[in-house]
């Protein structure tokens, strides 16, 4: 019988209060928000992400990489043994940090500015990519752009292009161009949303490519799958990242997660660990499937 000393002490915490609930200070930032302003400050794992090598060795690409969800599984990435790709557009404060906690693991962190609703910019990611390590072995499409609007006649046609693009049209061009670099066992990972579900009236653009990556995923994953790429996808819901004080209005980012039957907002360090299964063996018999990190919110 093991000695009592060395048992461990099981810690049980209640899911309502394991992080801040609304309200929150009102707070309101520009497209598309920065961690440093955000309060509460969110929580990607800094402290708490322990790895155990689940993707030793494996050469990633994280889009939206800087912040928010991104962020959180960059860090739990590299403390599973992966080196990343840090796709981002202009956020070069974030991105610098995000890249500073991939490296303090000592894995390799490559930074990658630029739109990915542009063809050719997807192009040199991928390029970079394997000019940098060789190879591909984890495709991570996390990176979106949502904006709030009461009616349809307030959605500018230019807004709803620029929605698609940067949301779907870039899961396209970015898997197209890392499917020859990437082999059997390689993994990707796309981020739905609860919007796919239960879409919210004020983000008709949103919602409608979110409706449209898990369809994608679906698709993509039986077309790859004699090629032993698995593809799986994350609907998170109302998850605290920058994303919604610079989106949202004060009044909505304050009371951000009340309605779920958790009462608050999910920290990106709650759903890095579903990313690690997805990218990891541990998930080897799992592709066109979707885990569901809503709060409790339902979706069908």
């Amino acid at each position: 019988m093991a000695n009592s000393e060395s048992k461990e002490t099981y810690s049980q915490t209640n899911p309502q209060e394991k992080y801040p609930a609304p309200p929150f200070p009102d707070q309101e930032q520009e497209v598309p928000g920065t961690e440093s302003q955000m309060t509460p400050k969110a929580d990607h794992g800094e402290e708490s992400y322990r790895g155990s090598g689940k993707l030793a060795g494996r050469k990633t690409i994280i889009t939206g990489g800087d912040s928010g969800i991104g962020r959180a599984v960059a860090i739990a990435f590299a403390r599973e043994g992966a080196d990343v790709l840090i796709s981002y557009l202009n956020e070069e404060e974030d991105a610098r940090e995000s890249a500073r906690l991939v490296e303090q693991e000592g894995r390799k962190a490559v930074l990658v500015p630029g739109d990915i609703s542009d063809e050719e910019h997807c192009k040199e990611i991928i390029d970079r990519a394997v000019s940098e390590f060789g190879q591909i072995d984890v495709l991570v499409n996390n990176a979106a752009f949502q904006m709030p609007r009461e009616s349809l006649q307030d959605i500018p046609s230019e807004e709803w292009d620029k929605t698609f693009r940067v949301n779907i049209y870039s899961m396209f061009y970015l898997c197209k161009a890392a499917e020859p670099h990437m082999k059997p066992g390689s993994t990707i990972v796309n981020t739905t949303s609860v919007n796919a579900y239960k879409p919210n009236p004020t983000l008709v653009a949103y919602a409608a490519t979110k409706g449209a990556i898990q369809n994608f995923t679906s698709s993509l994953a039986q077309m790859l799958a004699d090629k032993g790429i698995r593809v799986n996808c994350v609907a998170p819901g109302p998850i605290w990242t920058p994303l919604i004080p610079s989106t949202f209005p004060p009044e909505k980012s304050s009371t951000f997660g009340k309605d779920t039957p958790l009462k608050r907002a999910g920290q990106p360090a709650e759903l890095a660990p579903i990313y690690v299964l997805l990218a990891s063996e541990d998930s080897s018999y799992m592709t066109g499937s979707t885990v569901q990190v809503t709060g409790g919110t339902p979706t069908i």
